[in-house]
């Protein structure tokens, strides 16, 4: 899978209450929370992204609450990838859950400025900077998380197994 949009710059240890500030956690509808994604950080964030932008940070990002409404919001606000320093292991679970593609990069994370023009390659890590003419390099997506994002999450990816029998790894319905 390849993605291709604007970089929006966040700096180190993101929270879970920055990408969606706890005032508005009483809906979970992801229209209502891509309204208020970032909004603590950047106020007029929700109204700059447009869909298929990638959110660039340092390190832990999504640290704080295990709330799925992180990733939801993120999704929803239309951004296609968030690249980071690295992620709060809850995070990083509940985004690929959620159909949210991530990808672990320090050295995009320090290059990358708000506004540049990114190429993200899930199969293969590779993330290219068209702005600056730079390539860097993350972990590939293994492929059953690529399934997982392809289907727009766990549950779909579930649903949509268990709806068309055949096998689930190795071992048939």
């Amino acid at each position: 899978m390849i993605l291709k949009g604007k970089a929006w710059k966040f700096g180190a240890d993101v929270d879970t209450d920055l990408i969606i500030p706890a005032r508005y956690l009483n809906t979970s509808d992801p229209k209502g929370l891509a309204k208020h994604c970032m909004e603590d950080a950047d106020p007029a964030f929700a109204g700059k992204v447009s869909s298929g932008d990638l959110i660039v940070a340092g390190n832990n990002f999504g640290c704080g609450s295990s709330r799925e409404h992180a990733p939801i919001a993120i999704k929803a606000a239309g951004v296609s990838c968030v690249v980071a320093a690295s992620f709060a292991r809850i995070f990083y679970r509940n985004a690929f859950n959620l159909g949210l593609p991530i990808l672990e990069s320090p050295e995009a994370a320090e290059a990358v400025k708000t506004g540049d023009e990114l190429e993200v390659d899930l199969a293969t890590g590779k993330i290219t900077n068209l702005s600056q003419d730079r390539t860097y390099q993350a972990q590939p997506v293994p492929p059953f998380m690529q399934e997982l994002l392809a289907a727009g999450g766990l549950m779909p990816y579930v649903m949509k197994r268990l709806a068309g029998g055949g096998e689930w790894h190795g071992k048939v319905l």
